[in-house]
């Protein structure tokens, strides 16, 4: 399933965290895939409370973990198409390529 954003939207007026919110490209999409995420975690719990075999156990963290960094990598596609490239063409590189920076520091 592609998740690849229809527009570029981008971030824009204030909310409370980090001054900014955003109107998220095919959000139902990326709302399903976290559904989905949220329970598989569900799952991991039930097989560690039923005491299923530790490489089970394992095998679906890996998979959880795999399909977070799925979220994760298009959310920050979305940003760099979006958000960073507006902020190139308005010559504001400087503080959108430090933001961009640390925030892939984060995710890796």
């Amino acid at each position: 399933m592609s998740l690849a954003p229809k527009n570029d939207d981008c971030c824009h007026g204030q909310q409370e965290s980090s001054g900014k919110s955003v109107t998220q490209p095919n959000k139902a999409a990326l709302l399903k895939r976290l559904a989905r995420i949220e329970g598989q975690v569900r799952g991991i719990s039930g097989m560690v409370e039923s005491d299923r075999y530790c490489v089970d156990v394992l095998t679906q963290v890996a998979a959880v973990k795999s399909a977070l960094d799925a979220v994760a990598m298009q959310l920050l596609e979305n940003h760099m198409k979006g958000c960073v490239s507006r902020a190139l063409q308005q010559g504001d590189a400087t503080g959108m390529v430090t933001e961009l920076i640390d925030v892939v520091k984060k995710v890796r």
